[in-house]
């Protein structure tokens, strides 16, 4: 399994948190694998066999080859029919909505055809340049060159809510709404519309997927470390609340999260970002 990150162009860098690619060869039999929440968006173009998402414990789709995944928040099951060569673009939590008129709350918890959002025209272009690129960089100029070519003086991130994920992210998800916003409360209610519009979540719940990003990295990166020690290091409150959590945005328990075949691909990608 091959998994690797590269950085956006510098005009990107504010939306984009990364390009990345997946490749799994065809031959090794991979169960159901649970994909988790993260706070982000990202735009997915599947390059080699299909992939089905489960809607039930055996009804499934099967992904469209040019989407976008929007806000996750509850955890799903995805499973390759075959060879994995997945092409995508990891955008910040309030990225995405800067190029999109559609009400960017409308994406979450499952997948939209490129072409549903964009000029069909357009998308199958941009779909036939990404599938005979000849390397990942290519593919990369490519979509930045699409992206760039629709960011307009118009769509400028929103300074509070570009702030209050900034704020989040640093903290690792443990800021307060109310430090963020210096006390001011009054500003609660307007900050909570923009986050509907911009990122798709509340504050709250991006602060919740974003500490719980925490501790599943100290977890990935010290198997030793006890639960007591995790909750601490995270910042929750007890023990009790971190399992809490846990279970709400994975579907498992850290016990089970560390073992489960089924979240080996969401472990490489967690301990690596």
């Amino acid at each position: 399994m091959n998994y690797e990150t590269f950085q956006p162009h510098p005009d990107l860098a504010a939306i984009v948190k990364c390009h990345w690619i997946l490749e799994v060869p065809g031959d090794i039999k991979a169960p159901k694998q649970r994909i988790i929440p993260d706070g982000c968006i990202e735009m997915c173009f599947i390059l080699g066999d299909d992939v089905r998402r489960f809607t039930s414990e055996t009804a499934y789709i099967i992904q469209p080859r040019a989407m976008v995944f929007g806000q996750i928040t509850k955890p799903y099951y995805v499973q390759p029919t075959g060879y994995v060569n997945t092409f995508a673009v990891r955008f910040y939590p309030h990225g995405f909505a800067n190029f999109i008129t559609r009400p960017i709350h409308k994406l979450a918890d499952k997948e939209t055809p490129l072409t549903s959002l964009f000029e069909k025209a357009l998308i199958i272009q941009l779909e036939q340049k990404i599938i005979e690129a000849s390397s990942t960089q290519a593919r990369i100029e490519t979509v930045e060159s699409f992206l760039l070519d629709r960011l307009t003086e118009q769509s400028v991130i929103d300074n509070i809510v570009k702030s209050t994920t900034e704020a989040l992210a640093s903290t690792k998800g443990n800021a307060s709404i109310g430090t963020i916003l210096k006390e001011d409360l009054s500003k609660r209610r307007s900050l909570e519309r923009k986050f509907s519009r911009q990122v798709g979540i509340s504050p709250k719940q991006l602060g919740k997927i974003i500490r719980l990003q925490a501790a599943l990295k100290l977890m990935l990166d010290d198997k030793e470390k006890s639960l007591t020690q995790v909750a601490y290091e995270s910042e929750y409150y007890d023990q009790a609340h971190f399992i809490k959590d846990f279970k709400e945005l994975t579907g498992t328990n850290p016990k089970e999260y560390l073992s489960n075949d089924q979240m080996m691909l969401s472990s490489i990608i967690y301990s690596k970002d």
